[in-house]
């Protein structure tokens, strides 16, 4: 099971979701979100034993493969694209409505993220959708939209994602994390995951 950490910009909370047992960090490449990482310096003061996340949105497959390259990014988080060949691909999919197995499974993608919509912000509201909506969905599904150490264990209850993905509820503010958020969530993604195993 993959705890994710996103909408990383800096160095030591990077480090910090490392440290807490995080096994993938993404890093957004989108410039419309405070999130975007405009200084990837930090980078390379990173450890290799991880999955580095980039976020892409409706952006060109040539810009996608070149980031992906220079920063030797392992997958990137498609919103509002295609998929791209050649290249770890994880689909964003907004919630809002019932999913079925044939949408999911028409995407022939390593993972499919589930969030909540976020009209122009494309992610990092803080908002959970119904998760009710993807019951018995299968596959490697990636589950977002709202998550923090308050909910994410009923979360993997309920719905058993292969990973769970969490943003905006572990910041004092867009770009900067809460380390002891950050923390208690790893910690809680990682006592439920162990539960239902």
């Amino acid at each position: 099971m993959i705890v994710k950490v996103c909408g990383l910009t800096n160095v030591m909370d990077s480090l910090t979701a490392l440290d807490a047992g995080a096994d993938a960090l993404g890093f957004n490449f989108w410039p419309g979100s405070p999130r975007f990482v405009s200084d990837t310096a930090f980078f390379k003061d990173l450890p290799d034993d991880f999955w580095r996340v980039g976020l892409f949105v409706n952006e060109d497959p040539a810009r996608v493969r070149d980031l992906m390259q220079e920063h030797q990014l392992d997958v990137a988080q498609l919103h509002k694209m295609d998929s791209i060949t050649g290249v770890r691909i994880w689909k964003a999919i907004a919630v809002d409505g019932p999913l079925t197995q044939d949408r999911i499974d028409q995407e022939h993608v390593e993972a499919i993220v589930l969030d909540t919509p976020a009209g122009a912000l494309e992610g990092g509201t803080g908002k959970v959708f119904d998760w009710h909506l993807a019951k018995g969905i299968k596959g490697r599904i990636v589950l977002a939209g709202g998550l923090d150490e308050t909910n994410v264990g009923q979360a993997i209850q309920q719905l058993r994602p292969w990973a769970v993905d969490a943003c905006s509820r572990l910041e004092l503010e867009p770009g900067k994390k809460d380390r002891k958020k950050m923390r208690a969530f790893i910690e809680a993604a990682r006592k439920e995951f162990d539960a239902v195993c």
